[in-house]
């Protein structure tokens, strides 16, 4: 296997940031957002949004956008129980492979079936 291109970290579900609208489209809606190490997560209509706090005081963001359209593959992995510490999801895309740890209060069956949803109805696929 190839080494991840990025490592992120989805803790448990969160409302979905209000800032975040700004960085949406006319027509693209914010379905489901996770909280992560430094930030945020967000699933849209459209895309993953995932934001990441920068530095000391966290002022400088990064944002990554991954259409779904760009995933050509992905799995989930866990040991088929509630409390599964080392759940995780691997999506290979055409940016390269990112390795998505699911924290223990984040539903790993819901990640899998909201990336499901996501790119089994892209228009690319």
């Amino acid at each position: 296997m190839d080494t991840p291109a990025l490592n992120w970290t989805f803790m448990t579900e969160v409302p979905t940031p209000p800032d975040l609208r700004e960085l949406l489209l006319p027509g693209e809606e914010a379905v489901a957002s996770f909280k992560t190490v430094r930030d945020t997560a967000t699933f849209t209509t459209k895309r993953l949004i995932v934001r990441d706090a920068q530095g000391m005081t966290g002022k400088k963001v990064e944002v990554y956008s991954l259409p779904y359209s760009s995933i050509n593959m992905w799995s989930s992995e866990n040991a088929g129980r509630l409390l599964d510490f080392n759940a995780e999801i691997e999506l290979w895309t055409k940016a390269g492979h990112i390795k998505i740890k699911v924290g223990k209060g984040a539903d790993i069956r819901r990640l899998d079936s909201l990336i499901a949803w996501a790119v089994l109805n892209s228009p690319a696929h």
